[in-house]
């Protein structure tokens, strides 16, 4: 048995849930003028970048050291050695170009 649970979205000290939020949404004039009160996203603390970190927060990276990064390397060097001898390997044949 798993339970559900409501998304709920806290903005500004209002509490919304994603239902409320698109209605909202879906109900704004993208034409009307902002408010004199409206407040800018870069004035929420957080660290400074193109999004909010409640609407998209950053990308974490792995620490630990892959195989796969070595592996994708050769491949692309192999490709780049390939052009750079003048040869064609796009149907899987090696082939003068």
């Amino acid at each position: 048995m798993t339970a559900v649970m409501d998304a709920r979205t806290d903005i500004g000290g209002l509490d919304f849930t994603d239902d409320e939020l698109t209605a909202l949404a879906l109900a704004a004039d993208p034409d009307e003028p902002l408010s004199a009160d409206a407040v800018p996203l870069d004035l929420y603390p957080g660290p400074s970048g193109p999004l909010p970190l409640w609407y998209m927060p950053p990308v974490m990276a792995s620490a630990t050291r892959s195989w796969r990064m070595p592996v994708v390397l050769m491949i692309v060097a192999a490709f780049l050695l390939i052009d750079a001898f003048g040869l064609c390997i796009t149907y899987g044949q090696l082939t003068a170009a």
